[in-house]
């Protein structure tokens, strides 16, 4: 039997690339009963057909991650992908998409593209706000090139899922460092302003050795409802769990409560106001979804 790792799933079909070939596979009845189906980014163990060259998996190896939305396994770090302009950023999409990816302990980057469309001014208020949260931040235009060869290195040597929502650039990004993918760029709506949705399903790319790259679907809302309890929040807002430990009340959401050391340091500046204001809406909207 062959190693290999799952790069491509459709209609019951399995693609596992191995040392070799890409290999058209189904999974054993035995995935199906035990309700484990096979995921894009697992690395199974194969059994090969001679006689037409399609293969069974046999065996999925342990999973060291696993996403939901989009379901994928071993990914190893989140790059998400937004622009100020064209379409303009959306702050509160984006804290969402670092809630989801900071709940399941990936190295997070955010990248700023289109920056030759943007003010400098601009870029630099978003890069500050995210910087003092503690995010590692880059800027990037596939029409200046500035920002690609850092973010090549980036890629190397990891598992990626690329997020953010649809017209910001994603698969421009990839398809200049590694032209050989040709991955279908979303041309931005003049109507909607909002990115034409061209990725159809989740599909792993290798950019290099041991190197893959997760082009996932235009996201519009990413669903909360993986928090079952509301305190669990300020875990995944990198600034307000630093100092949620020195408020007066344990347990404090940093909502209602007298003594919050952490709403005392967003009136002084260390905490963006609109990160603690998208944090509220988060943590509204939890206690909202517990009452039903």
């Amino acid at each position: 039997m062959i190693e290999g790792i799952i790069t491509k799933g459709v209609g019951g079909f399995y693609y596992v690339k191995t040392e070799s070939d890409i290999i058209e596979c189904r999974a054993r009845g035995i995935f199906r009963e035990q309700n484990i189906p096979p995921l894009v980014g697992d690395k199974v163990l194969i059994r090969i057909n001679p006689e037409d060259n399609t293969g069974y998996i046999e065996e999925v190896y342990e999973r060291k991650t696993y996403l939901v939305r989009p379901p994928v396994a071993n990914v190893t770090q989140a790059i998400i992908v937004m622009s100020l302009k064209e379409p303009a950023i959306n702050l509160w999409l984006l804290d969402r998409f670092l809630v989801m990816a900071e709940y399941n302990r990936l190295n997070i980057h955010i990248c700023i593209n289109k920056a030759d469309l943007a003010k400098q001014d601009d870029i630099n208020s978003i890069m500050g706000m995210y910087d003092n949260a503690g995010y590692n931040i880059l800027k990037t235009s596939t029409k200046t090139m500035e920002g690609i060869e850092e973010l090549n290195n980036i890629l190397a040597n990891q598992i990626t899922v690329f997020a953010g929502p649809s017209g910001v650039g994603k698969s421009s990004l990839l398809n200049k460092i590694n032209p050989g993918l040709k991955l279908k760029s979303g041309e931005v709506s003049k109507k909607t302003n909002r990115g034409k949705h061209t990725t159809r399903h989740v599909e792993l790319f290798e950019l290099g050795p041991n190197s893959f790259v997760l082009d996932t679907p235009g996201f519009s809302s990413l669903s909360l409802d993986f928090i079952e309890d509301p305190i669990e929040l300020s875990f995944y807002f990198k600034e307000i769990n630093k100092y949620k430990y020195d408020c007066k009340f344990n347990g404090c959401l940093h909502y209602k409560e007298p003594d919050c050391e952490v709403k005392r340091q967003v009136q002084e500046g260390n905490i963006s106001s609109q990160r603690y204001d998208n944090y509220i809406q988060f943590l509204e909207e939890i206690i909202n979804n517990r009452r039903f």
